[in-house]
């Protein structure tokens, strides 16, 4: 057997051959385990030299285990179940893929805060409940005096800017780490996250999940927000502080919110978001397409291909590690 074992810890795809192809074409051997607790990892991949992970912890306990980690990647932009941290101290790469699925979560993110905007899924409940009255859905306002604050203004933002520019809406967009002539680019200004909330009519979150980014729309952020505007998350569940959240819309603090994302994935059965009528839900899927979901699988195996090559992950998280002579 091939010395560069690579291990998958954990997938829901219907086939993992893409993976397997990209693996063997570079000279190493494929384990699809799919297990996600600590103990059943260390147990199937204890010479791994690579991991592939979808949801599986990936902790310091594991790496000190894995004596021939050299490579993680995960399916995926979200690196929040990695200890990076801990991957960084012992010279193993963590990788990700950022750019797989850039078109499919801004085209969510559109359709859901479209839904909210012109009350889609309220006229359809009302009219299959026999109530054929469109002036059950104001009001609703006109593209061109509604303004959405964008949190974030990574890649998926930006493509999201340019749809929303194009129908007509008013663009904030706060994130400390872009200058403000590449944010008006997109015909969006520049702002603090309060005026954000402030000012908008529809916030989307697009920040990712980390330890300055827990939690960052919270009770204060809601309580700043119109009561008639709607929150939209398509990042990460926890971003949103999700008891706040609940608490907005039960008090009508906000008017609604559609997430593709909750803190508890899958949801609590008992959450009480499923049981309002001014929230829309959807399991986590803004960044499938049967395009994306391959392409996704193929670019996770390809980082761990190029370091059995030699050479780095072409979508290195942890470039730290670089500097330790590895």
């Amino acid at each position: 057997m091939s010395d560069y074992k690579v291990v998958i810890t954990d997938y829901l795809y219907e086939t993992v051959e893409y993976e397997k192809k990209v693996i063997t074409d570079a000279g190493g051997s494929l384990i699809p385990a799919n297990c996600k607790s600590e103990d059943d990892i260390i147990e199937v991949a204890g010479d791994a030299f690579g991991l592939l992970v979808q949801y599986a912890q990936i902790t310091e306990r594991i790496m000190d285990a894995l004596k021939n980690l050299r490579v993680i990647s995960r399916y995926g932009v979200g690196v929040d179940s990695i200890d990076i941290k801990a991957a960084t101290e012992r010279g193993i790469y963590v990788a990700n893929v950022t750019d797989y699925c850039e078109s499919e979560v801004s085209d969510h993110a559109l359709a859901l805060l479209m839904s909210c905007s012109r009350k889609i899924v309220a006229a359809n409940q009302y009219v299959k409940g026999g109530q054929w009255d469109h002036t059950l859905m104001k009001p609703i306002a006109r593209s061109s005096s509604t303004v959405v604050g964008l949190v974030g203004f990574g890649q998926i933002p930006r493509q999201l800017a340019a749809k929303l520019k194009a129908i007509g809406f008013q663009l904030l967009v706060y994130d400390p780490f872009v200058e403000s002539k590449d944010i008006e680019k997109y015909g969006a200004q520049k702002v603090e996250l309060e005026q954000l909330m402030v000012e908008s009519d529809f916030v989307s979150v697009h920040a990712p999940l980390n330890e300055k980014t827990r939690g960052l729309v919270g009770a204060e952020q809601l309580n700043q927000m119109k009561s008639s505007a709607y929150l939209i998350n398509t990042a990460r569940g926890p971003v949103v502080d999700e008891a706040a959240l609940i608490e907005a819309l039960q008090s009508k603090r906000i008017a609604g919110a559609a997430l593709d994302v909750v803190e508890q994935e899958p949801i609590d059965p008992n959450s009480p978001l499923l049981e309002m009528d001014n929230v829309i839900l959807t399991p986590h899927m803004a960044y499938y397409s049967e395009a994306s979901q391959v392409e996704l699988q193929i670019k996770t195996a390809e980082n761990v291909a190029a370091v059995i090559k030699g050479g780095i992950p072409k979508y290195l998280v942890n470039r730290e590690v670089l500097n330790q002579g590895q």
